[in-house]
């Protein structure tokens, strides 16, 4: 409340969020595109390294705008260190490798696994969050649609399974990374840009420090995989984790979060539509059956309706997360 006793008016968004929602599932469904064309004319660690690093720099321009600094205290860059490797490092470069041999439509089917993972991981390590019919349903559910996706009855016949495997372990990687920040990181008083612009500078280090020993220099650099890697950089890591914490903000976590059901309808129609991926039935109708499943893991039982706090104290509540996470 203000000192008069009335309350400032809320900020205004030059777009509506709607707009800024609907960019942010087509930036994170065609980062599985990006990810597959970069692979086309440079090794994994090296897109994801390229990835980081223009991901990086967008954030630090808006910690620079901002006027923000960057986080103290030894143990506080420890764990971010720990979560830049689960959130950032190891996932993205899963996805990319993963995309060597498998379809990136697959790749952004599989990365919808992960509310599915984040709900039985977080049944046995928080516990606050405890199991209800539903939401075990949509366990049951969710990962029913994963052997459909997979044509178990077919005894996997076609399908690459290290490619699926590492894109599984990807999904997995994000909510062991959430995690540890919850256990870790929350409550910090430091800024949600300061924690993520040092979480992805550590990431940035991280790969910087792995892919020399284990690529080698390009020999070329092709525009098209080169603007991919960039394209995946700047929007799909900066830009879209700055509009995600905007989103988060305006119209609460639940409704944000939903984003993650549009984004592999969006990795697969790129996928199909321009690199010409080929697409059997069990894919889409186990991707609507994962993605309902992972809705059902994520409802939460209605409660009473409480007062709706004054504009400037909106969000403190329920904190957003301070991290950087999704492909």
């Amino acid at each position: 409340m203000s000192r008069t006793g009335t309350s400032s008016p809320a900020p205004r968004r030059v777009l509506d969020w709607r707009l800024r929602f609907g960019f942010l599932a087509l930036v994170w469904g065609f980062s599985f595109l990006f990810m597959k064309v970069g692979t086309e004319a440079f090794a994994p660690f090296q897109v994801t390294l390229g990835r980081l690093a223009f991901g990086t720099a967008v954030v630090a321009a808006a910690m620079a705008v901002k006027r923000e600094r960057l986080p103290r205290g030894a143990w506080t860059w420890v764990h971010l260190a720990v979560a830049a490797l689960l959130l950032n490092a190891l996932p993205f470069s899963l996805f990319a490798f993963s995309e060597l041999t498998i379809p990136s439509s697959l790749a952004g089917i599989c990365n919808a696994t992960s509310p599915l993972w984040g709900m039985a991981l977080s049944l046995v390590a928080l516990s606050e969050d405890r199991p209800t019919r539903r939401r075990v349903a949509g366990l049951g559910i969710g990962f029913l649609g994963v052997l459909t996706v997979l044509g178990v009855w077919q005894g996997f016949d076609g399908l690459d399974v290290t490619g699926t495997s590492l894109a599984l372990l990807a999904s997995l990687s994000y909510p062991v990374g959430w995690i540890y920040v919850r256990r870790t990181l929350a409550g910090s008083s430091h800024s949600h840009l300061s924690l993520t612009g040092a979480q992805l500078g550590l990431a940035t280090l991280q790969l910087a420090v792995v892919t020399p020993l284990f690529t080698s220099v390009p020999t070329g650099l092709p525009l098209l995989p080169l603007l991919s890697v960039a394209a995946l950089g700047v929007l799909g890591t900066g830009l879209a984790f700055l509009i995600q914490y905007d989103l988060v903000a305006e119209v609460g976590p639940t409704t944000a979060q939903m984003v993650t059901y549009f984004t592999p309808v969006v990795a697969t129609a790129a996928g199909v539509a321009l690199l010409g991926e080929s697409l059997s039935w069990s894919t889409p109708a186990g991707a609507v059956i994962v993605l309902a499943g992972a809705a059902l893991t994520q409802s939460r039982p209605k409660r009473a309706r409480r007062p709706v706090p004054a504009p400037e104290d909106a969000g403190l509540g329920e904190r957003p997360r301070a991290t950087a996470s999704h492909t």
